[in-house]
C-alpha cells in the first residue's frame, strides 16, 4: 500500500539511476571510441577478431555515447527539472521505473548485436526491428510519463527548459517511427520500407535531427536549467529562449539535405537543406549569448566553480559547431569537406564539446543533491576533469580539421595531363600523424571520464537517497 506521505516528496529514485549510468556508459562509449581511433593509427589493434572489428565497434561507440551516455543524462536531467520547475512528482513513477530499464535493456540489446554484425547499416539507426520496437514503447512511456508531469504542474507557467525537453521527445518520437519503416524477413534481419534516394533522404533527415534534437534541442533544456541554477542568476533574455526555441525548432527540421550534396538527391532539395542550415546560425548562436550572457555580473564565479565552467565552455562549443556546420552546409565548402576526416572533428567538436561538457556540468550539481552531500567528494578532481577533457577536445579537433583539410586539398590536387597528383593511400599514409595526435586527445577525455566515474562512486557511497520535499506555493520560491 502507497504510504500517502509520498506525495510530498519528488520523485528522484529514477532520476539517481539515471545519473549513475549515464557515467557507466559514459565510459563505455568513449573506451570503444579510444579502440575504434587506435585501429585507425594501428589496425593490427582488432587482433583479428571480427566483432572488434572497425566497422562492428563503430556503430557500437556512436550509439553508446549518443543513446546510453546521451540518453542516460537526458532522461536524468528531464525528470528531475521537470518535477522542480512544476512543484510536482512525477506522474505515473512506476512507469517512469520502467523507462529506466527498459532504456538499459536497448543499451544492452545494441552492445550484443551489433558486434555480432547485425546492424540495418542506417546511421544513428543501425539497431534491428525488435529492438526498435522497444526503444518506441519505451519513449512513449517517457512522453506519458514527461507530459504527464506537466498536466499534474502546481506551477501555472512552463518553465522554457520543459520546452526543449518536450520537443525533443516528441520529434525523436516521430524521426525514429518513420525512419525505422522496415520489413522483417527474419527475427534479426529486416530492410528498409523506402528505397534509393527515398532511403537516404528519410534516413539523413533522421539523422540530421537526431543531432538538432536528441543531441541539442534536449541538451538546451539542460543548459536553461542548470547554468541559471548553477551561476544563481536568471536567465540573460527569457523573451530571447523563447524566440531561441521556436526559431530552432522550425529551421532545424529542413537542414538534414546538407548530407546529400552532390548525389542523386535532387539538387533543390540539396539546396533547400544548405539554405536552411545557414539560417540556422542565427537561433544557434542566439542560445549560445543567451547562455553566456546568463553570467552577467557573475563571471568571478567562473574562477572557482570548476561545474559552471563545464557548462559554459561547452556553450563555446556550441558556438563553433554551429558555426562550422552550416558553413560546411554551403555547398562549395562541402566539395572539400565531404568524407573527410574534417567532418569527424565537427561531429566531435558539438558531441565531446558541447553535449559531453554540458552533460558532465548537469550531472556534477546532480548528484550531490540526489545524495544528500553539499558538494562532490572531491572539487580538485572535478578541476582535473575539467582541463583533461577540454585538452583532450582541443588536441582531437584540431587534429581532424587540419587532416580533413589536408585529405580534400589531396583528392583534388591534379597534374596538368589531368591525372591525379596523389594517390588514395597517400593520403592516408599523410593522415597518420594526425590520427596519433586523435588517440592522445581521446585519451586525456576518457581519463577525465574515469575521474568522474571515481568522484560520483565516492560522493554516492558516503552519501545517502536524499528525499527532498515539495515546497509549498505560499514559499513563493518557483523552481528550486
Amino acid at each position: 500500500m502507497q504510504n500517502p506521505m509520498d506525495n510530498q516528496h519528488y520523485t528522484d529514485d529514477v532520476v539517481r539511476h539515471f545519473a549513475i549510468m549515464a557515467v557507466v556508459w559514459g565510459v563505455v562509449g568513449m573506451l570503444v571510441g579510444l579502440l575504434i581511433a587506435s585501429q585507425l593509427a594501428w589496425p593490427e589493434m582488432n587482433l583479428g577478431v571480427p566483432w572488434l572489428s572497425f566497422g562492428r565497434l563503430r556503430p557500437l561507440h556512436t550509439n553508446a555515447v549518443i543513446f546510453a551516455f546521451g540518453g542516460c543524462t537526458l532522461f536524468a536531467c528531464s525528470y528531475y527539472v521537470v518535477q522542480r520547475t512544476g512543484q510536482t512528482r512525477l506522474f505515473a513513477p512506476k512507469l517512469a521505473a520502467f523507462t529506466f530499464w527498459g532504456w538499459q535493456a536497448v543499451i544492452l540489446s545494441a552492445a550484443i548485436t551489433l558486434p555480432l554484425g547485425i546492424t540495418t547499416a542506417k546511421e544513428y539507426a543501425e539497431l534491428e526491428w525488435p529492438i526498435d520496437l522497444l526503444i518506441a514503447v519505451v519513449w512513449v512511456c517517457y512522453a506519458i510519463v514527461f507530459f504527464g508531469t506537466i498536466g499534474i504542474r502546481r506551477v501555472r507557467h512552463i518553465y522554457v527548459a520543459n520546452w526543449f525537453f518536450g520537443a525533443f521527445i516528441l520529434a525523436v518520437a516521430i524521426l525514429h517511427i518513420v525512419n525505422s519503416a522496415e520489413i522483417p524477413v527474419s527475427f534479426w534481419k529486416s530492410y528498409s520500407a523506402y528505397a534509393g534516394v527515398q532511403d537516404a533522404m528519410v534516413q539523413w533527415w533522421y539523422g540530421h535531427n537526431a543531432v538538432g534534437f536528441f543531441l541539442t534541442a534536449g541538451f538546451l533544456g539542460i543548459m536553461y536549467y542548470f547554468i541559471p541554477k548553477q551561476a544563481e542568476r536568471p536567465v540573460y533574455s527569457y523573451r530571447l529562449s523563447i524566440v531561441h526555441f521556436w526559431a530552432l525548432i522550425f529551421t532545424y527540421m529542413w537542414a538534414g539535405p546538407h548530407h546529400l550534396h552532390y548525389t542523386a538527391l535532387p539538387d533543390w532539395t540539396q539546396s533547400l537543406g544548405m539554405v536552411f542550415s545557414l539560417i540556422l546560425l542565427a537561433p544557434s548562436w542566439g542560445g549560445m549569448i543567451n547562455g553566456i550572457m546568463t553570467l552577467s555580473g557573475a563571471w568571478h564565479k567562473l574562477r572557482d566553480d570548476p561545474v559552471l565552467r563545464f557548462l559554459i565552455v561547452s556553450l563555446s562549443f556550441y558556438g563553433m559547431s554551429t558555426f562550422e556546420g552550416p558553413m560546411m552546409a554551403i555547398k562549395t565548402v562541402n566539395a572539400l569537406s565531404h568524407y573527410t576526416d574534417w567532418t569527424i572533428g565537427h561531429v566531435h567538436s558539438g558531441a565531446l564539446g558541447w553535449v559531453g561538457l554540458v552533460s558532465m556540468g548537469a550531472i556534477y550539481f546532480l548528484i550531490p543533491k540526489l545524495f544528500g552531500q553539499k558538494t562532490m567528494h572531491s572539487v580538485p578532481a572535478i578541476e582535473l576533469h575539467f582541463w583533461s577533457a577540454t585538452v583532450g577536445i582541443v588536441l582531437y579537433i584540431a587534429a581532424m580539421w587540419i587532416a580533413g583539410v589536408m585529405q580534400g586539398l589531396m583528392w583534388r590536387a591534379m597534374n596538368e595531363d589531368g591525372t591525379l597528383t596523389y594517390t588514395f593511400v597517400e593520403g592516408v599514409k599523410a593522415t597518420y600523424p594526425y590520427y596519433v595526435i586523435r588517440v592522445i586527445g581521446g585519451a586525456l577525455y576518457l581519463f577525465g571520464m574515469l575521474v568522474m566515474l571515481w568522484n560520483v562512486l565516492m560522493t554516492v557511497n558516503k552519501g545517502k537517497a536524499a528525499t527532498v520535499v515539495i515546497p509549498s506555493l505560499k514559499s513563493g520560491a518557483q523552481y528550486v
